[in-house]
């Protein structure tokens, strides 16, 4: 977290010093003129609100404090050196990770309701927001395959303010790409910032109609259909404030096309791109109150890892950035997409990669600014085909369906996914209930789950073989099948 104020002075203290001087003295050529002080101040707010940064102040005036400390000046020394390069730059990409949650107050605070990866390329001043959905199925360290939006909650749960680090170091090594950058804010700030603007226009695609919009505070009213709301907005340019937007961005079960995930994201780079511009208007960008009191909300609501001068940076970089050059993609089970929907073991609604693994959507993330198609990682179908019974026998949370997902993708029917009366299995076993007949299924479960073939049938699965459809093969999964995802 960053303390601007005291940035500012910890700078003018060295200067002094080196100086041989005991006081700051400023001379009235370095004052700044009202515009300047503004454009600056708009360079912070912006960069703030787009990317969602965090800067703090005193409560006293902000433009006062600006021009009497030679805010112009001090930037130059924040920055320290045009030749300062921030994390990412030098590879002419530079990600940053954006996450929305309720926050105090709120079921599963720390949950993170919306997942944008920022990619930025300095080169070509393109920006890239690729939406991830919440109920995508992770590998977490520690935890097993669990919802992405579980990160930040178990870090913040262990630590308090670790959510954000954790998040990136997860990503980063999930898509193999370096993110280095977070910016964490809560409905609550939100809400206040899209108000203290004035509210914002979106031009609403297709009308929503959510008839269960949940209503907060409400989550565990006796009255079930107490707990939800009618939300209702038609197509069309639409002035919102912060709980309306909050709510158009949140949706997710309206009817027709716009109750998907895929939807949803679309929906929430609309509001952020509207809360860009008329975080650009001169009505917001020249008012000082308006500016002084959105930095208090970056103070209460927003949290990043991103210094200073290195916001500046960004905005020096990607101030003009027109809407040509920016790219929005959404990760999603719409079709053509890279994602499938599927229920785990546990009864929960998750969504898998496509091909079981992120080989697919690693090389879509990393050649998203490419300009032609993406190149497709192509999955060999087996000649043969077969039911298999999938058992988790690990205390892995998620694995038996992340195996089924992935026996799927190479034409495999899976009939039942479950648990294992025994969950402390170390060595995978295969059951083949073919006796022999389809080896080519049998070989390659072998190969890709480091399955051992096992001709000693315990009861369980005596009782399972002697079932109308029973599937052709059991999977029970032990640790060593958590392969490479």
């Amino acid at each position: 977290m960053i303390d601007f104020k005291k940035k500012m002075e910890e700078v003018e203290k060295k200067e002094a010093k080196e100086n041989g001087h005991n006081e700051i003295l400023l001379a009235d050529e370095f004052q700044p003129k009202k515009k300047k002080v503004s454009n600056y101040l708009i360079a912070i707010i912006v960069i703030a609100l787009v990317f969602s940064g965090k800067v703090i102040m005193s409560s006293q005036s902000t433009a006062d404090w600006l021009a009497e400390k030679g805010f112009f000046n001090k930037l130059k020394h924040l920055v320290i050196s045009g030749d300062k390069q921030i994390k990412g730059e030098a590879d002419d990409r530079i990600n940053i990770l954006l996450l929305g949650m309720g926050g105090e107050g709120h079921e599963g605070p720390y949950l993170a309701d919306t997942i944008i990866l920022a990619s930025l390329k300095p080169s070509t001043k393109q920006v890239a927001l690729l939406s991830l959905p919440r109920d995508l199925n992770v590998p977490i360290a520690g935890a097993g395959w669990r919802k992405i939006n579980h990160i930040n909650a178990l870090a913040e749960a262990k630590k308090k303010g670790s959510g954000g680090e954790a998040s990136i170091s997860a990503l980063s090594e999930i898509l193999q790409i370096p993110i280095d950058y977070y910016i964490t804010a809560d409905f609550q700030g939100f809400i206040n910032i899209i108000d203290e603007i004035g509210g914002i226009e979106v031009n609403v695609e297709n009308t929503l109609n959510d008839y269960s919009y949940p209503i907060f505070g409400e989550e565990k009213n006796p009255d079930y259909y107490a707990r939800f709301e009618h939300l209702y907005i038609e197509a069309g340019n639409q002035k919102m404030n912060g709980s309306l937007a909050l709510k158009y961005a949140r949706s997710r079960h309206s009817l027709g096309i716009e109750g998907s995930d895929f939807a949803r994201a679309k929906r929430q780079q609309l509001v952020i791109e509207a809360v860009k511009n008329k975080l650009l208007s001169k009505e917001t960008l020249l008012n000082p109150v308006t500016v002084s009191k959105l930095i208090n909300e970056f103070n209460r609501h927003v949290s990043t890892n991103l210094e200073v001068w290195e916001i500046i940076r960004l905005w020096d970089m990607f101030k003009d950035v027109s809407r040509e050059k920016i790219i929005n993609k959404v990760l999603s089970d719409a079709p053509g997409g890279l994602l499938v929907s599927t229920i785990s073991e546990e009864g929960a609604y998750t969504l898998m990669p496509i091909t079981g693994n992120f080989a697919q959507i690693r090389n879509f993330v990393q050649t998203i600014f490419n300009t032609g198609e993406e190149e497709i990682v192509k999955i060999e179908k087996l000649n043969t085909t077969a039911d298999i019974s999938v058992k988790n026998g690990t205390w892995i949370t998620g694995l038996a369906n992340k195996t089924a997902t992935e026996l799927k993708t190479v034409g495999l029917t899976v009939s039942d996914i479950s648990n294992a009366p025994d969950r402390d299995v170390n060595e995978t076993l295969i059951f083949d209930l073919t006796y022999g007949n389809k080896n080519e299924v049998l070989d390659y479960i072998k190969k890709t789950y480091n399955a051992t073939q096992s001709f000693n049938f315990p009861n369980w699965v005596k009782k399972y073989q002697t079932q109308e459809n029973a599937a052709d093969f059991i999977l029970l999964l032990g640790t060593n099948a958590n392969n490479a995802y």
